[in-house]
């Protein structure tokens, strides 16, 4: 029951939030990223400190049934065209409606560029303070945010290309 009311809260946290703009809500930019595991598909948890501290890495909080962060993924697919495996590319699945046999149909249709997490805990969700899905989080190589965004609108690539070295 304590599960389901989690589930209940997350699930009117991120549908009910606002679409707020860049930086305004979840983790602040400048604080440390959360080093912390979760599970992938198969219910292996994955310490994202192998990556974080060490490397850059882009985290979005997604579902299936999100509209923004589909909108999001022809540029994500560009964006790790750019950077290649300088950059760590993880997708966080917030569990919410969801099934890792729903995901796994939905990839079969949706192939995208992350690394796919299961968030079914919610212990990354609560971490980040992720206020929506569409929620982005670049982290750059010392462990540190330079940013955050929601919505399909945002402008995640200047961050990145930053993090990753790239020439403007």
């Amino acid at each position: 029951m304590r599960m389901l009311l989690q589930a209940g809260s997350l699930a009117a946290v991120l549908v009910a939030a606002p679409l707020a703009a860049q930086g305004e809500s979840g983790i602040r930019v400048g604080d440390r990223a959360p080093v912390l595991s979760v599970n992938d598909l198969d219910g292996k948890p994955v310490n994202l400190g192998q990556w974080i501290g060490k490397k850059p890495v882009l985290i979005e909080f997604w579902a299936t049934w999100c509209s923004n962060c589909e909108e999001l993924l022809p540029r994500f697919r560009e964006a790790q065209k750019l950077v290649g495996d300088r950059v760590e590319f993880i997708g966080v699945n917030v569990t919410v409606n969801q099934t890792p046999a729903r995901v796994r149909r939905y990839l079969e249709d949706h192939p995208i560029p992350f690394r796919v997490l299961y968030d079914d805990e919610g212990a990354s969700t609560r971490a980040y303070l992720a206020p929506a899905t569409s929620y982005v989080v670049i982290v750059d190589r010392a462990g540190n945010v330079v940013y955050t965004g929601v919505g399909a609108d945002q402008r995640f690539e200047p961050a990145l290309k930053r993090v990753a070295g790239v020439q403007e």
